[in-house]
């Protein structure tokens, strides 16, 4: 996208050029919705867990990113490190190991202080998880405000509905940073946040693109309309393919539906157009961060 001088404060949807687009797109959406519901950018789970859960600091409630994660485990550890996952302390219990003196290495190299501690005080901090002697508390996450990610004239924001899997959302990230997202926004309940599995997937782009949470996400979908924003939503019912978005050009919110389900009813009853990913070979789905890639490719070739 060429850059140039601002355009000014985003206009109201009624005036912008789209919105008896928007009307007819609405039309045409609920017309195409009949029949029984195919799963769109969605798949399986590619990645095998770490041997070595993450856990949590003993009393913690969840990880979401309202209190430190921790990496427990030899391999997990030194690989969320080299993934530039922000660390605020290491534990270690002993430094025989090669990968655990390679972790206290990019600790010290990184400033994160290391903290030498007992096996029986270790089993306390990661509430009986399988630490293999050494565990990396991940700093606390901290949401921006869904408003927060209207930025410009033309704003770019990827909203997700029930990802599960943090990998799958650190993906989508790192495709919103390669594509100028403005920002991801993640339903507050019954969806993946930020943790340590999100970090090492975004490859480090979680530093520079803002993930906010939403405490209704329908409502929040709403709110962007409000402000301006054409909304749609990626699924294999739709009647339009991504390739063919002219209002991409414009304020935009591309919402992406979870692993397993695709689209809720209620998300893909609130987006004004659904779209879809021509697929002439065998797959009848992609997984969810592979499709979110090739959809915001095509969006940033209209912007």
């Amino acid at each position: 996208m060429a850059k140039g001088k601002g355009r000014g404060p985003t206009p109201k949807a009624e005036d912008r050029h789209w919105h008896g687009k928007r009307q007819k797109a609405r039309a045409v959406k609920n017309a195409k919705r009949t029949g029984t519901p195919t799963v769109g950018p969605s798949g399986r789970k590619t990645a095998a867990p770490d041997r070595a859960r993450p856990a949590r600091p003993a009393g913690a409630r969840r990880a979401n990113g309202e209190v430190p994660e921790l990496v427990t485990g030899r391999n997990p550890v030194v690989e969320a490190l080299r993934a530039g996952v922000p660390g605020t302390a290491l534990y270690v219990t002993s430094g025989t190991d090669e990968r655990v003196r390679e972790s206290i290495q990019l600790a010290a190299d990184r400033n994160i202080p290391l903290l030498e501690t007992g096996k029986n005080e270790l089993d306390r901090l990661t509430d009986g998880a399988v630490h293999q002697g050494i565990a990396l508390q991940v700093r606390p996450y901290r949401y921006a405000h869904p408003d927060d990610l209207l930025k410009g004239a033309a704003p770019l924001i990827v909203a997700v509905d029930g990802i599960t899997d943090p990998r799958n959302l650190g993906a989508i990230v790192r495709s919103a940073s390669a594509f100028g997202a403005s920002g991801v926004v993640v339903p507050e309940r019954r969806a993946a946040g930020v943790t340590a599995g999100a970090w090492k997937t975004s490859a480090g782009t979680l530093a520079n693109v803002p993930v906010a949470q939403a405490t209704n996400l329908t409502r929040q979908l709403k709110a962007y309309q409000k402000a301006g924003c054409f909304v749609a939503g990626l699924d294999a019912r739709g009647g339009v393919t991504v390739a063919d978005l002219e209002v991409a050009a414009g304020p935009f919110v591309l919402v992406v539906g979870s692993e397993g389900k695709g689209l809720g009813r209620l998300v893909a009853d609130t987006c004004d157009m659904l779209v879809t990913i021509p697929m002439p070979g065998t797959a009848e789905s992609l997984n969810a961060g592979v499709a979110a890639g090739i959809a915001l490719y095509e969006v940033s070739r209209r912007r």
